[in-house]
């Protein structure tokens, strides 16, 4: 049997950690440093960090941790960009100690990529969910391949498609997120069509659409510093955004832009809200709503 050292110093974070917006309130262990991927273009959260998975003991330190000082927060958010990816053996034993010495929570989440999910099989992501993985969040971004390939994301619009089924069909809640403006202003309503189709077929239970934001280090961000890559105008925002949702029907699902990023906030449930989002967002391109302001704009 193996034995850790207890400790109570706090938990145990390294460098700059993300969540997604729902899990604001959520218990944050991290669980991985870093993303197995982290060839996105736009992207900079993980560029100072070598991935690997944490050892057991500090995931294990931290657990107990939360379990001393963290009673009145009932879901977990395993950090960082990809947990899935961890092998299903070390997944599992994570969980079971989450249910152990956190017997309150009533849900964990992790972020996903379309490579860590296709490494589960689906027995493997049902005994996930029955040990508490209730959500995962899959970075879309969009469903132009084209523009899938120019971001590097390393997947299809027909694979995240897929994959994101093969999630739901587990039983697990998928958030899906979309990057407003990811394909430039020439490219902006193709990616935004292409991305209500891709939606659409996969029929996630969340989707939230971001606005992109240049980080300076990133290759968009030197495009960008070299005419190569231009974004939107506020107004060519708001079209891709009506355009997006023009083109999505979800069967059940929720429709988000209200992070931090974006220049309006709407939430609508489908089906029966579409319209009602559609007709903010004329509203707003008629002047009749205010925007966001820029400084108020934030990852």
């Amino acid at each position: 049997m193996q034995r850790y050292a207890m400790e109570d110093e706090g938990m145990h974070y390294e460098g700059n950690c993300i969540r997604p917006p729902s899990e604001a309130y959520s218990i944050l262990i991290q669980v991985t440093v870093g993303c197995s991927h982290n060839k996105c273009i736009f992207c900079g959260t993980y560029k100072d960090k070598r991935f690997r998975i944490k050892d057991e003991s500090v995931i294990l330190n931290d657990i107990i941790f939360a379990s001393k000082y963290m009673k009145q927060q009932d879901k977990v958010f395993l950090m960082d960009g990809d947990a899935l990816i961890i092998p299903q053996k070390r997944l599992m034993w994570i969980l079971e100690n989450i249910k152990k010495y956190l017997p309150w929570v009533k849900r964990v989440g992790a972020y996903a990529n379309a490579k860590g999910i296709k490494m589960k099989s689906p027995e493997e992501l049902t005994e996930l969910r029955k040990n508490g993985l209730g959500i995962l969040y899959l970075g879309v971004e969009t469903g132009d391949n084209e523009v899938l390939k120019t971001i590097h994301k390393g997947t299809s619009a027909q694979n995240l498609i897929n994959m994101g089924k093969k999630v739901m069909a587990a039983g697990i809640k998928l958030s899906v997120t979309v990057l407003l403006g990811i394909a430039g202003r020439e490219k902006s309503l193709q990616h935004a069509r292409a991305t209500g189709m891709l939606l659409s077929e996969m029929d996630p239970d969340y989707v939230g659409a971001l606005t992109v934001m240049l980080m300076e280090g990133t290759p968009l961000y030197e495009a960008y510093r070299k005419g190569d890559f231009e974004l939107p105008t506020e107004r060519e925002f708001l079209l891709e955004l009506r355009e997006m949702i023009a083109n999505t029907d979800l069967s059940k699902g929720m429709f988000f832009s209200n992070h931090a990023s974006n220049y309006l906030p709407v939430k609508a449930r489908f089906p029966k809200g579409k319209q009602q989002a559609l007709d903010q967002i004329d509203m707003a391109l008629n002047g009749k709503i205010g925007l966001r302001p820029e400084w108020m704009r934030a990852l």
